[in-house]
């Protein structure tokens, strides 16, 4: 399974503005942080912004800010939020389904159950876990060595 980079970069601007709370972040920090587009992440921030997970300030001294206690966002919800689809393989749609193999496979069963899985896993964790006191370094620092839509706002907040 693959996620999104829509996906993958909305966790990145949560976690970067998490980590930087007592300041207003700009799209091209943001940008020029991840190397990404600034399109894409004022896409992304506008989209967060409208479900009231940032505050945006336009103008000089404007940018984005987390207006939710990191704790109070759970990963699980975000990935929900962002993915639109978890067809792992084919039968999982039924209306598109072709395999002549779905009347007596049992694959789409360990599927379902692995994805249940993943996700429950992504559920134990809250933003505030992804900056937490005690990491190496600041996520989004430069690093040392280089390797070569959506549900409402309330579905994003932690569960109980």
């Amino acid at each position: 399974m693959r996620l999104a980079n829509y996906t993958d970069y909305t966790l990145r601007v949560l976690m970067y503005c998490a980590q930087h709370r007592e300041r207003r972040v700009t799209i091209a920090e943001l940008a020029q942080t991840h190397s990404l587009s600034k399109n894409h992440l004022m896409k992304i921030v506008n989209d967060l912004a409208r479900h009231g997970l940032l505050e945006t300030a336009r103008g000089r001294g404007g940018g984005v800010r987390l207006l939710l206690e990191p704790a109070a966002i759970g990963i699980g919800a975000v990935v929900r939020w962002c993915e639109s689809d978890f067809r792992m393989v084919e039968c999982f749609d039924e209306n598109s389904n072709t395999c002549r193999l779905t009347a007596a496979c049992r694959l789409k069963n360990l599927f379902q159950r692995a994805l249940a899985s993943w996700l429950r896993e992504l559920d134990t964790a809250t933003l505030a876990d992804l900056v937490g006191e005690g990491a190496a370094e600041p996520l989004g620092a430069p690093a040392i060595i280089s390797l070569s839509r959506r549900p409402a706002a309330t579905a994003v907040l932690a569960h109980g």
